[in-house]
């Protein structure tokens, strides 16, 4: 015996993973994609761009301090001024100072790499005062601000000097080829999911009763294999139920010759006193043996000959309710205006009038209601009489299993196949009226 272990964590995966198998192609596809593109993207970031950064942002630092140094050991202003013009030439740094005024310390605002971060390490390392960086006011430079002993040191440096576009275009490299790689994914995935999905919506069909054309085998191998395994299966069950049929119509023909001989005989039998009774006993005898022969042969057949279509279920339910009333059964009908659904409509009105008949032959009164609910249809018949025991509601559905006085044991049976021929399914339960429910289900 085996025993699987359930993980905490498995209920929790279950509500993210998707449910279709294209989903979950797509997402055995794109993880690895995005963990190989992020652990290169690491790498580049980690690595190569973080020491680029560090040196440029070192560099910068160096110049701004080599520049400080020389203005400080220059003796004029005059020479003070040709080595910050000096500095702008070279490095392409603009540098002010201003003697006597105190910085106001706040922080940067961060920005999309490391180079904020690098360069406010450097400073620190260099000069041990503080500083402020400015990196949204002007998209083409940065504007630093040094406190020194005598006043500001001002610093318009240049963006590029410190930041590299190779990230950007790395980045988007990586983002453009995990989604061309997705999309092409997907549309190939999408296809081979379609086939799939039409081999669905024909088997479910089928099972239900429907006419469905050959499925046109297209797709991976292994979905071209289904579909025409697929369309054999159909051809062969079709073959099963014509050859059926045109045997059960002999075996029919069969049987009704002789009972049809056998009444002609009692109808021409001279009057007599005596035998007026026994004929009639006999004539009821033969006219039940050809229900029983009428219900064996509905059963085998399973009204597999007739082809759904869209019908309204609401006059179904009239037409048994009239037959019904017809036989002296007190019925009421509660069912909505309108009740369109595609099925077999003389299938599931032998159903229905099944249900019916076994309501009646046990109870006063019987009600017979339909209504929609979500995406299916639900059929009830109620009755006030004895009802099943609800250990015996199973077995009641088995062939020749009468469960009650009369009846030839098999209008649940048929009821059955016919409702679950058509993808539904019918139960017993108990009545609001005290008897018995059969409720049907069907979809549409």
């Amino acid at each position: 015996m085996r025993l699987r272990l359930a993980l905490p964590y498995q209920h929790v995966l279950k509500r993210f993973v998707p449910r279709s198998l294209l989903g979950r192609t797509l997402l055995i596809m794109l993880m690895p994609l995005v963990l190989v593109q992020a652990i290169a993207l690491q790498m580049f970031y980690g690595n190569h761009l973080s020491v680029v950064s560090r040196r440029l942002s070192g560099s910068i630092a160096g110049e701004i301090a080599y520049t400080l140094a020389l203005t400080r050991q220059a003796d004029t202003p005059a020479e003070r001024a040709r080595v910050l013009r000096l500095a702008y030439e070279e490095f392409l740094l603009e540098i002010k100072i201003e003697p006597g005024v105190v910085l106001r310390h706040r922080k940067w605002e961060n920005v999309l790499g490391p180079a904020d971060d690098d360069l406010a390490q450097a400073l620190e390392q260099r000069f041990h005062v503080p500083f402020t960086m400015d990196w949204t006011s002007d998209p083409r430079s940065v504007l630093i601000k040094l406190q020194m002993p005598d006043g500001v040191v001002s610093v318009v440096a240049p963006r590029k000097r410190l930041s590299t576009g190779t990230i950007f275009l790395f980045v988007g490299w990586l983002v453009g080829s995990a989604l061309l790689l997705f999309i092409i994914a997907a549309v190939f995935m999408r296809n081979q999911v379609r086939a799939i999905r039409r081999l669905a919506r024909s088997a479910e069909a089928f099972g239900m009763g429907r006419d469905v054309p050959p499925i046109r085998p297209e797709g991976a191998s292994e979905v071209r294999q289904a579909a025409t395994a697929f369309n054999r299966m159909q051809e062969r069950i079709r073959r099963f139920l014509a050859q059926r049929t045109e045997m059960l119509a002999g075996v029919s023909h069969d049987l009704r010759t002789p009972l049809t001989r056998l009444r002609l005989a009692l109808a021409m039998l001279p009057p007599h006193p005596d035998q007026r009774q026994d004929i009639a006993e006999m004539t009821a005898d033969l006219e039940e043996m050809e229900r029983m022969i009428g219900g064996y042969l509905a059963f085998a057949r399973g009204e597999g000959i007739e082809q759904a279509e869209e019908v309204d279920l609401t006059a179904i339910l009239d037409d048994v309710a009239a037959g019904a009333r017809r036989s002296g059964t007190r019925l009421e009908v509660e069912v909505e205006t309108s009740l369109p659904i595609k099925l077999r409509a003389d299938a599931v009105r032998r159903a229905i009038t099944n249900l019916v008949d076994n309501a009646r032959r046990h109870a006063q009164r019987v009600v017979l209601a339909a209504s929609a609910q979500g995406r299916s249809v639900q059929v009830t018949v109620d009755d006030d009489g004895p009802g099943i025991p609800a250990d015996r509601r199973e077995s009641v559905f088995r062939p020749f299993e009468t469960g009650s006085v009369g009846g030839t044991g098999l209008g649940l049976t048929i009821a059955r196949d016919i409702v679950r021929a058509h993808g539904g399914e019918i139960f017993l339960e108990d009545s609001p009226l005290g008897g018995l429910r059969a409720r049907i289900r069907l979809p549409i």
